[in-house]
């Protein structure tokens, strides 16, 4: 299976990472730009949801830069 993929398990697509990246950082900004004006159990999910998406893309940049080095 790895030989014919060409020995890469987990192939990820950049300009995919760059724009989930740019997206999740958006609604993170959104969400404390606005934080005022939403409604407490709206602004809790969407802190919560926020965070979960930045910290995703935190892992996404990490992996790409170990792909990078990698290859």
């Amino acid at each position: 299976m790895l030989a014919a993929t060409g020995g890469v398990l987990f192939k990820m697509d950049l300009m995919t990472n760059i724009i989930f990246i740019v997206a999740s950082f958006a609604l993170g900004w959104i969400v404390l730009a606005k934080r005022d004006s939403l409604a407490p159990n709206l602004r809790r999910g969407l802190a919560l949801a926020s965070i979960v998406l930045i910290a995703f893309s935190f892992f996404l940049i990490v992996f790409s830069l170990f792909q990078m080095g990698s290859s």
